[in-house]
């Protein structure tokens, strides 16, 4: 029997708190670059009660993601799309940061824009980063926003990244920008598509970086934003759920910062001193 599909790209915390509020009832479809990690939250997920399959998915590669559409298709149609796959400054060079995280995402806005049902929703999972990074010039909103997706990596303003951070904050920069772009198309399909920019939020990596050499620095920028501390995945879980929701459908096309303050704290408050390390 044909159902309707969630498709989940990047299966952590987040990725599971968003699947868990909209697929019951429906096929989920969990990719990750990690065919393990995709495995290990499918039997998380079955063990819960859902309908799941597991699939190896490249964000970086076109081929990959067409793959993926196939795979997901195959059980039904393509209601909802769940991008909280990405690379770290911390975890990949300039040039792997570029290709995933502004690059690939950018691709599977463009493909499940083609197939998303009417009555779908998309979000996709940026970052609070990217809200950081000083105001771009209307040429450069636009090319990020609409240029074609296998020029994006050659426009000179992102060629010459050299930075890792940089190269990090313009990507999530260009996600929220491309939600804009793809809103338009998405909308004469009938569907919604949106991006939420997380702060600090709680998973593994997180709690060992905060356990870590650098994480004196994280709770003291913590205890410093105003709300007091981090965030959870089941927070930005009830916001995409939202979004997704019959509640949401007049909402698409924008960003959604969830950060508890700090973006805030980080401009005008007693964050300002992030501002030389940034």
């Amino acid at each position: 029997m044909r159902k309707q599909v969630v498709v989940l790209i990047g299966t952590g915390s987040i990725g599971q708190a968003i699947v868990r509020r909209v697929g019951a009832g429906k096929h989920i479809v969990l990719a990750d670059l990690k065919i393990e990690a995709a495995e290990k939250a499918a039997k998380t997920l079955e063990d819960a009660g859902f309908e799941v399959s597991a699939v190896q998915t490249d964000l970086a590669s076109r081929e990959s993601i067409l793959a993926l559409i196939d795979h997901s298709r195959q059980f039904g149609d393509i209601m909802n799309l769940v991008n909280a796959a990405g690379v770290s400054p911390s975890q990949a060079p300039v040039a792997t940061i570029l290709k995933v995280d502004l690059y690939g995402t950018s691709v599977l806005l463009e493909e499940f824009g083609k197939v998303i049902a009417e009555g779908g929703s998309g979000v996709v999972i940026s970052s609070q980063s990217g809200h950081r990074l000083p105001a771009l010039s209307e040429e450069q909103n636009t090319a990020l926003a609409t240029a074609p997706t296998e020029e994006l990596l050659s426009l000179p303003f992102i060629a010459s990244i050299t930075d890792t951070l940089k190269a990090y904050q313009y990507s999530k920069r260009c996600n929220v920008l491309r939600v804009m772009g793809e809103a338009t198309k998405w909308g004469r399909r009938g569907a919604t598509v949106n991006s939420i920019s997380p702060g600090i939020i709680i998973t593994p990596l997180a709690n060992d970086e905060l356990k870590g050499s650098r994480g004196e620095g994280y709770r003291k920028m913590l205890s410093l934003c105003p709300a007091g501390r981090a965030g959870t995945p089941d927070e930005v879980g009830d916001l995409a759920e939202f979004l997704m929701s019959s509640r949401g459908r007049w909402i698409t096309g924008a960003d959604f910062l969830i950060d508890g303050g700090t973006t805030a704290s980080y401009f005008y408050g007693d964050l300002q001193y992030l501002k030389a390390t940034h």
